[in-house]
């Protein structure tokens, strides 16, 4: 019975971990944004994540619709793969959100 416990203890450590590392993340989006969209858009990322709440970015982001916000907001899009980490970076600097990014 302990070796039994033991194993799914560690099964659910190792799942628990495997799906926080699977996420995206706000500072891949800032280095991301900085990187690809900022010399293009010629604005900050705060001004950028400002332009929706974070409501706003989860329908954008949940219907699939980023890219083309992207494109209307500054001209360009991206790729599929940066887009998780995007939108992790706009919805937790957004206009509602009370967070300023550190550059």
């Amino acid at each position: 019975m302990k070796r039994l416990t033991r194993s799914l203890i560690t099964l659910f450590m190792g799942l628990s971990l495997s799906s926080v590392l699977a996420t995206a993340d706000v500072a891949k989006g800032q280095t991301l944004y900085i990187e690809k969209i900022k010399p293009v858009c010629k604005m900050s990322g705060s001004s950028f994540a400002a332009k929706h709440s974070q409501d706003q970015w989860e329908k954008i982001y949940n219907s699939g619709k980023l890219n083309a916000e992207i494109q209307k907001l500054c001209s360009m899009t991206l790729d599929e793969n940066a887009l998780p980490h995007i939108y992790d970076f706009a919805y937790e600097y957004a206009s509602d959100s009370g967070n300023v990014p550190n550059f």
